[in-house]
């Protein structure tokens, strides 16, 4: 996943560490962002790969911040991963709805999630 960049945007300063070292581990580049407001200008300035958003920001929440980035931010689809401590249906649903590949509840596997962002990282540059 050399070459990536991901937009790690969380209320929590201890997941936005922890994912920015481990992807940064794993050769991916990341940005970060502590509320809906830096998340939304660092989607406009950097134009990542691939954004992980809470769904809990400040602000704007990750669903109102997820379906802005997907109404077109750029010519370049950006996938969006919702993090949530609620991963029910219901929630599921409202993720979707919002533009979002997927929702994974915390707390997460950090290898099941890289297997996502490598996946849809791959799926967004072959289109």
């Amino acid at each position: 996943m050399s070459e990536s960049t991901v937009l790690v945007a969380d209320n929590s300063p201890t997941i936005r560490k922890f994912l920015e070292l481990f992807f940064k581990s794993e050769g991916v580049e990341v940005v970060t962002a502590t509320d809906g407001h830096s998340a939304w200008v660092a989607v406009t300035d950097r134009k990542p790969d691939l954004a992980i958003i809470d769904v809990s920001l400040e602000g704007v929440d990750g669903y109102q911040l997820c379906q802005t980035i997907r109404s077109g931010v750029s010519s370049k689809p950006i996938p969006v991963i919702l993090l949530g401590s609620k991963d029910g249906l219901a929630d599921k649903i409202r993720g979707r709805l919002a533009g979002a590949a997927e929702l994974v509840g915390k707390p997460f596997d950090p290898q099941s999630l890289l297997t996502l962002v490598q996946k849809h990282v791959k799926t967004s540059k072959e289109s």
